[in-house]
C-alpha cells in the first residue's frame, strides 16, 4: 500500500476539516487565544488539555490508517475504500474511531488556542458525521460486507468505545 495512495485521502478529507477549516477560523477570528484570556498558571490548563487531545488524536488516526491500509487493503477515502471489513485494534471498541480521533484533534485544537470559533465547527464536524454516516456510510458498508458488517454493527457503538473488546466470530 502506498504512502502516496493514503496522502491523497487523508489530504482532502481529515486535512481538511482538522487542518485547513481551523486555519482559515483563527485567521477570520483573529488568531489564537492562548489560555482563553486566564492568568497564569491556570491558563495553561485549556492549552495541556488541548495539546494532550491533539496527540491522543493524532495516535488514533494513525492507527486507523494503518489498519485501512494493512487489513482493509484501501484508504478512509470513499473514493478508494477497504476491500476487507476492519474490526480490529479500535475497531474492536467503537465503530468510527477515525472520526473520534478527529474530533479529538479539533476539541484539542480549540482548546489549546483558546478558539471558540474551532470548538463551534467541532460540534459542525461532529453534526456532518452522525448525519452522514447512517444515512450513507452504513448502508454502504452492509451493501459491501452484509451479514458481517451487520453483525459489527449489532454489536460495536457508533460512538461511544464499548469497554470490552469485540471480536467477529466466522462460520466459515
Amino acid at each position: 500500500m502506498s504512502v502516496w495512495r493514503q496522502l491523497r485521502a487523508i489530504g482532502p478529507l481529515p486535512g481538511v476539516g482538522a487542518l485547513l477549516i481551523p486555519a482559515a477560523l483563527l485567521y477570520l477570528t483573529g488568531g489564537p487565544d492562548v489560555g482563553f484570556g486566564l492568568s497564569l498558571p491556570l491558563g495553561l490548563l485549556p492549552a495541556l488539555a488541548g495539546a494532550a487531545l491533539i496527540g491522543q488524536g493524532l495516535l488514533l488516526m494513525y492507527r486507523t490508517i494503518s489498519l485501512f491500509a494493512q487489513a482493509g487493503k484501501g484508504t478512509l477515502a470513499p473514493w478508494d475504500p477497504t476491500q476487507r471489513l476492519v474490526v480490529l485494534g479500535p475497531y474492536r471498541h467503537v465503530r468510527n474511531p477515525m472520526i473520534s480521533g478527529v474530533l479529538s484533534i479539533l476539541l484539542g485544537e480549540g482548546l489549546l488556542l483558546g478558539s471558540p470559533a474551532i470548538l463551534g465547527w467541532t460540534l459542525v464536524f461532529f453534526s456532518l458525521n452522525a448525519t452522514f454516516i447512517p444515512l450513507f456510510e452504513e448502508p454502504d458498508l452492509v451493501r459491501r460486507f452484509g451479514d458481517d458488517y451487520v453483525t459489527y454493527r449489532r454489536n460495536v457503538p457508533r460512538w461511544v468505545p464499548r469497554p470490552r473488546p469485540w471480536t467477529l466470530e466466522r462460520s466459515d
